[in-house]
């Protein structure tokens, strides 16, 4: 079983999860730790747990999400798994850090790329890629049947969705795509989004102005 934790980091306010099992195994979604002192807190919480980390993942590359990969790869020598639509946001991403003066180093190690439907296993624990394309070319979300929740990066927030008008963006696709992917799971489903607090796919399809209609 899966227990999900969030820790907020950089200036844009960003959740970055550590998802670990009983086993003690964990992934990481979207490092998003800028300062030094984000970077030990991330590590600390991974030393204080006694956790192993086994996977670094992201669900979309735009800077605040990435600004960790370096320091994860180098600390536990995790190569990155991304959807293959997000190299050139990888890519990008240094320059989009100059624009809102946070400079950073990329990640450049090795790159594993998924594919909707494809399974992220820690333990006994699954989680499936859903492909939710819209805010960014490649963004995907990480789905827990068993356990009813989705790591949803910047696809779908408590009464709001993500932005469409950055590079790559595309507002017809990420609310097509919402729809298809996202709405269709049970609504007690849990959204853990990118930005502010957790919600649920049920609330969302009651209250969430982006969806009526």
């Amino acid at each position: 079983m899966l227990t999900v934790k969030c820790l907020t980091f950089n200036p844009i306010q960003e959740n970055t999860y550590v998802l670990y099992n009983e086993k003690d195994a964990c992934c990481l979604v979207d490092p998003g730790c800028y300062f030094g002192n984000e970077r030990s807190e991330l590590s600390g919480f991974i030393g204080a747990k006694g956790l192993s980390p086994k996977y670094l993942l992201n669900t979309h590359c735009h800077l605040d999400h990435v600004f960790g990969n370096k320091f994860v790869y180098d600390q536990w020598d995790l190569p990155l798994h991304l959807h293959e639509k997000e190299l050139p946001v990888l890519e990008n991403a240094p320059q989009a850090g100059l624009l809102w003066n946070m400079p950073f180093e990329n990640y450049r190690g090795p790159l594993i790329f998924l594919a909707e439907g494809d399974k992220i296993t820690i333990g006994e624990d699954e989680l499936t890629v859903l492909f939710v394309p819209g805010h960014s070319p490649g963004s995907i979300c990480f789905y827990s049947e068993a356990q009813g929740f989705v790591i949803g990066g910047d696809t779908l927030f408590r009464g709001s969705v993500g932005r469409t008008d950055l590079p790559g963006g595309d507002h017809d696709t990420l609310m097509r795509r919402i729809r298809e992917v996202l709405l269709v799971l049970p609504d007690e489903t849990t959204v853990y989004p990118g930005h502010g607090e957790p919600t649920t796919i049920g609330y969302e399809k009651r209250h969430n102005p982006f969806l009526k209609g």
